[in-house]
């Protein structure tokens, strides 16, 4: 087969935990790849760790110490997938096929030395297309990387999504198919609202701010890079043939739509700074502090100063609590700012949609539905495609729903 055939036939499949998660789903997982190869497609799989394996090992390391190093965790994490390829390779080799199983490192997979967050500096192809040519069926460890002093790294949850992205971009695969326990993209959690729709198309925009806000179907990171380089990407379920959700540029007929869904977030935990000096500089060393912590912030609120003294607030993630309030607490007290408080009883809802962009009024529709339900606002954030709202997290379920119901995302669109 020329490299011209292996690339015009190329797709890279990543198969979530949820779908290799016991033997029976593995073989599953299997027999799909191979009928792929049967058609004449050239195969890149990646694959993450087994279930529930990434949150057991951090079981593990919970009951060694609270504090362990982020290199240590990464060599420790990074187990998860290498069982998952193994296993996946033998069994395509039970079924009579040729398959060969790749960590991040073995295939060139090289990041900066951010470990547990790390970012794809360059992929290094060649192993993976020597391999093709011989016409077998590649198979990767997802979430990880190897930086430059050769440490093994990690992507972030959800990394074995970007490994599949970074993967197609880097062989120019004409698709990015991402297998996972839904059916594809939907309107909101279908946990929560029960007659949340499938969308058939969203734009890159409009995944990478659900990503971004909540949604758990794909990592935001794996989103950015698709857009960069324009890989186009199909969300489906490993369970059943059916189609999915593309994610793919922007074209005309999403501008029709409004709003496309409604985002929940329950994992970020509020920040406040107390009695903050207000004078130029000083917001700019609390957060440059917070950076340097390599803490992710969110949402931030100033309020407005009577008393020569103001309170700041911000979200980050629930995981980064503790390291964000050891760092604020250290600035609080060289700008000699009053107290740190935290807040995880909290919860993020937003809605998203491109139309958003040619449409006024919206944020006023979702204040009123909110104020009709007495669900009241702690914080606004806005972009030009979304809207994300603070408020308890005892209210979120039910925001989730009434936008839902506001904005009319159950019916199909024509």
């Amino acid at each position: 087969m020329t490299k011209m055939n292996i690339m015009k036939n190329l797709i890279v499949q990543k198969y979530g935990g949820s779908s290799v998660a016991d033997p029976d789903r593995i073989k599953n997982v299997a027999k799909r790849v191979i009928r792929y190869k049967q058609e004449g497609h050239s195969l890149v799989i990646v694959v993450s760790a087994l279930g529930d394996t990434t949150d057991e090992l951090l079981d593990l390391v919970g009951q060694i110490t609270e504090n362990p190093q982020d290199r240590e965790l990464d060599m420790l994490l990074a187990t998860g997938e290498q069982i998952s390829v193994a296993l996946l390779a033998m069994a395509i080799h039970s079924l009579g096929h040729e398959a060969i199983s790749f960590t991040g490192a073995q295939v060139g997979i090289v990041t900066d030395a951010s470990h547990t967050k790390a970012r794809i500096l360059d992929i290094n192809s060649k192993r993976i297309e020597k391999e093709l040519a011989k016409n077998k069926i590649v198979i990767v460890a997802g979430f990880q990387g190897v930086n430059l002093n050769q440490d093994i790294t990690t992507l972030g949850r959800g990394g074995s999504d970007l490994t599949a992205v970074a993967l197609a971009k880097a062989l120019r695969a004409p698709i990015c198919e991402i297998y996972t326990d839904v059916d594809g993209v939907y309107t909101a959690d279908p946990r929560i609202v029960p007659n949340a729709r499938k969308l058939e198309r969203i734009s890159y925009e409009e995944m990478l701010e659900m990503a971004s806000l909540g949604s758990q179907v794909m990592q935001a990171r794996s989103i950015e890079v698709a857009k960069k380089f324009n890989v186009t990407i199909h969300v489906r379920s490993s369970f059943h043939n059916q189609e999915g959700t593309l994610i793919s540029e922007e074209v005309s007929s999403m501008e029709e739509v409004l709003v496309s869904g409604v985002s929940l977030n329950k994992k970020e935990a509020k920040v406040t700074v107390c009695d903050v000096p207000d004078k130029p500089g000083v917001a700019a060393k609390i957060f440059g502090d917070i950076a340097n912590a390599d803490v992710n912030v969110d949402m931030i609120v100033q309020n407005v100063s009577r008393t020569g003294q103001t309170d700041i607030s911000f979200t980050v993630d629930s995981t980064e609590l503790k390291k964000a309030i050891k760092a604020v607490e250290k600035v609080a007290r060289g700008v000699k700012a009053g107290q740190v408080v935290s807040d995880e009883d909290i919860a993020k809802v937003s809605i998203v949609g491109v139309g958003m962009r040619s449409h006024t009024g919206v944020a006023a529709k979702m204040f009123e539905v909110l104020a009709s339900k007495k669900i009241n606002i702690e914080m606004i954030s806005t972009s030009e495609i979304k809207i994300s709202i603070l408020i308890r997290k005892a209210h979120a379920e039910e925001a989730v729903r009434a936008l839902h119901d506001a904005f009319e995302l159950g019916k199909n669109k024509k």
